[in-house]
């Protein structure tokens, strides 16, 4: 049922966050997908965990609402063998940190396995398992051909969360 719910969800966020803005030229966005170097930028952070959002909703002049606007610096980026990832994190973390620094998802990682698929309706499908990372179990990234994205991380000692943006061209 829960997980249901966050499938539900997170296709309804995707589907507000993927409206019809293209962000990056069909022609760029095949030459990042096939060349596999391409940067995530992150828009907005969806928890799952309805602490979050009742914490959130408790701040004066906030909005009733699961997804947080982030501001910018935030993303993933991947290049032939680095996969860096910048990201916050919002939700219950099962094993805590007394260090600031791993609060959100910070890391590279030189040593992953990636697996990249065909989806429906043009969407090309990543997956990262990172080997060097033993608090990350699964990335998944969803490419729509508009250059907008969906970023899910699945980690081994924090509830799942997804993040809605859009793809750029590596910057060297």
């Amino acid at each position: 049922m829960k997980r249901t719910f966050i499938l539900i969800f997170s296709a309804i966020a995707l589907l507000q966050s993927c409206a019809s803005q293209i962000y990056m030229e069909p022609q760029e966005l095949n030459t990042a997908i096939q060349s596999d170097e391409f940067s995530f930028v992150a828009k907005r952070a969806n928890p799952t965990n309805y602490a979050v959002i009742n914490t959130i909703n408790s701040i004066p002049n906030s909005t009733a609402t699961r997804i947080l606007e982030l501001s910018t610096g935030y993303g993933l980026s991947l290049k032939k063998n680095l996969l860096e990832v910048n990201l916050p994190y919002f939700g219950r973390a099962y094993k805590a940190s007394t260090n600031p620094s791993e609060i959100g998802y910070r890391f590279a990682s030189k040593d992953f396995y990636l697996k990249k698929s065909a989806g429906k309706n043009g969407k090309t499908i990543y997956t990262f398992e990172p080997n060097d990372n033993t608090a990350i179990r699964r990335i998944s990234i969803e490419i729509y051909p508009s250059g907008s994205a969906m970023v899910s991380v699945d980690s081994n000692d924090r509830q799942p969360i997804t993040y809605d943006g859009y793809l750029e061209k590596f910057k060297k």
